[in-house]
């Protein structure tokens, strides 16, 4: 009887161990699911983003970006053209003059009344047509103001045409003072106009003491340019 009872409870312990180790796999099976299940999720999301921030490759943003016919490069080649048309012969424009679009020269001239003075003449380069609107030219020993030469007011034709062969003259007194006062100078700066951006500085004859200068107006006259203080 006691062997029966015996066997007995062996196999319920042996039922009941196989029973807990049953449910114990069955439960990491199921962990294990679940597991799997929510990784895979985050993949398939991430692979959707990147997909979604990919262009399409028929996008009209890209389309757009050339033109069929090729306007715009057509543009730019007009454009260089108008620009390359604008440098050539200026003959019979009736612009402006330019410093830049005169030859200047200075000359030393003797004359007893103001015992001498510089004499320049401009004339307009090869090709260019131009006027001499402003009567009276810029002009300037140094940078200082006291190297800016005062107009008289001699001479002057209002405006001088300048083409070919054509010249316009103004005289320059680098010293009106008395004694020996004054500072030396090599050169002098002359300008159409006050505010050109090119104005042109020649070089002397010789070295020039300059004390309160005074230029001429343009004239095509030379004997109308020698500088006098009126």
């Amino acid at each position: 009887m006691r062997s029966r009872l015996a066997t007995r409870s062996t196999r319920l312990v042996l039922a009941a161990a196989a029973v807990t180790a049953l449910a114990a796999t069955t439960g990491c099976e199921s962990e294990d699911s679940t597991d799997t299940g929510s990784s895979a999720a985050p993949s398939s999301a991430s692979s959707g983003a990147a997909g979604s921030a990919t262009p399409s490759s028929d996008s009209p943003s890209t389309g757009d970006s050339t033109p069929a016919d090729g306007s715009s490069s057509g543009g730019s080649s007009d454009e260089g053209d108008s620009g390359d048309s604008g440098d050539g012969d200026k003959t019979g424009y009736g612009q402006s003059c330019g410093t830049n679009d005169l030859d200047l020269t200075v000359a030393w001239k003797s004359d007893p009344e103001v015992d001498g003075y510089y004499l320049v003449t401009a004339k307009a380069k090869s090709g260019i047509t131009c006027y001499l609107d402003v009567n009276t030219p810029s002009v300037s020993f140094g940078s200082g103001a006291d190297g800016v030469a005062s107009p008289v007011g001699q001479g002057g034709e209002d405006p001088i045409k300048l083409t070919g062969s054509a010249v316009a003259y103004t005289g320059i007194d680098a010293k009106t003072t008395d004694g020996d006062a004054g500072t030396q100078f090599e050169n002098v700066i002359i300008a159409v106009t006050e505010d050109d951006p090119d104005p042109a500085e020649l070089e002397l004859p010789d070295t020039a003491t300059v004390d309160k200068p005074i230029v001429t107006n343009w004239s095509t006259q030379r004997d109308e340019t020698v500088p006098r203080i009126i």
